[in-house]
C-alpha cells in the first residue's frame, strides 16, 4: 500500500517491524497488509510462553494451544532466529489436531490439503524463525497480501541492531528502508519513544485491533483470539474480506 501525499511531497512508505509468530491471528495479517514492507525482527531475545512458537485453534472443547517445542534449557538469552526446534514430531501432531478441530469446517477439504502439505514440508526445519517465516509467506499469499517480507539482519548487521535500544532498532531499520510511516500495534505505546521517529521524519501510527467482523465459526460462541487458519478453514476465499474494519488507526504522539 503506497498512499499519495500533497503535490511535491515524497510518497509515504509504510513499514511494519515485528517478531515472527507461529500461525498468527488475523490482526497480525491486517497489520502486514497495510504496509509497503514487513521486517521480521527475529534478532531480538526469544521470549517464553509467547506467540513466537505457539498459537490457538478453536475446538469442540474450546481454544487449545498448538505449540512448537523448542530448545530453551541453558539458552535463556538466545535470539528468536537462534532458537531451534526440539522435536520434529510437532508437525504431525499439529496437522492431526487441526484435522480433528476443523474437519466439519466448510472449506476444510481445500484448505487443509494446502495447510497439511505446508506443515509437512516444514517438519525437518530446525530453525523456529524459518518455520515462522515460511508459514507467514504462504499465509500472506493465501490471503492475497503482497507485502514484501525481509529479515532484519538483511537490512542491518546483527551487531548494529544489538548496540541500540528497542526504539533505536526500530528507527534505524525504518530509516534504512526509506520509511516515512511506522505502523505498530497499540501495545507498543507503553515503550516506544515516538519523538525518536519524528526526528528522522517518520510518522508513527497505531493500529486498533477492535471491531473486526465476526465470521461463521464452529463450536459455539465466537472466539476472536485464534490463529488465522480458523478464518481460512471457515471462510475460504472470503477470508480477506474479514481482515478489515472501519477506523483502523489512530495517530500516536508522545
Amino acid at each position: 500500500m503506497v498512499s499519495g501525499n500533497d503535490a511535491g511531497a515524497r510518497p509515504s512508505r509504510t513499514v511494519v517491524i515485528t517478531q515472527s509468530n507461529y500461525l498468527p491471528w488475523r490482526g497480525y495479517f491486517d497489520l502486514i497488509r497495510q504496509a509497503d514492507q514487513l521486517i521480521l525482527l527475529d534478532s531480538v531475545q526469544y521470549t517464553r510462553r509467547d506467540w513466537r512458537n505457539r498459537n490457538k485453534i478453536k475446538t469442540a472443547a474450546g481454544p487449545v494451544w498448538l505449540t512448537v517445542p523448542v530448545e530453551v534449557k541453558g539458552n535463556y538469552h538466545q535470539a528468536i532466529d537462534e532458537t531451534r526446534v526440539a522435536d520434529r514430531r510437532w508437525s504431525a501432531a499439529h496437522r492431526r489436531a487441526i484435522e480433528l478441530a476443523y474437519g466439519r469446517a466448510p472449506h476444510f477439504p481445500d484448505g487443509f490439503a494446502w495447510l497439511d502439505g505446508l506443515l509437512a514440508d516444514l517438519a525437518d526445519e530446525p530453525s523456529l524463525s524459518r518455520v515462522n517465516e515460511a508459514l507467514l509467506r504462504a499465509l500472506c499469499a493465501r490471503l492475497g497480501i503482497a507485502t514484501p517480507i525481509r529479515r532484519c539482519t538483511d537490512v542491518l548487521e546483527r551487531e548494529a541492531l544489538r548496540r541500540t535500544d528497542a526504539t533505536g532498532r526500530l528507527v534505524d531499520l525504518a530509516t534504512a528502508v526509506g520509511a516515512t510511516r511506522y505502523l505498530s500495534g497499540s501495545a507498543a505505546q507503553g515503550y516506544l519513544d515516538v519523538s525518536a521517529f519524528t526526528r528522522r521524519g517518520i510518522e508513527v501510527e497505531w493500529i486498533s485491533y477492535e471491531g473486526y467482523p465476526h465470521y461463521p465459526q464452529l463450536w459455539g460462541a465466537f472466539e476472536p483470539a485464534v490463529s488465522v487458519i480458523d478464518l481460512l478453514l471457515n471462510t475460504g476465499p472470503d477470508a480477506p474480506a474479514y481482515l478489515g474494519r472501519p477506523a483502523v488507526t489512530v495517530q500516536g504522539g508522545r
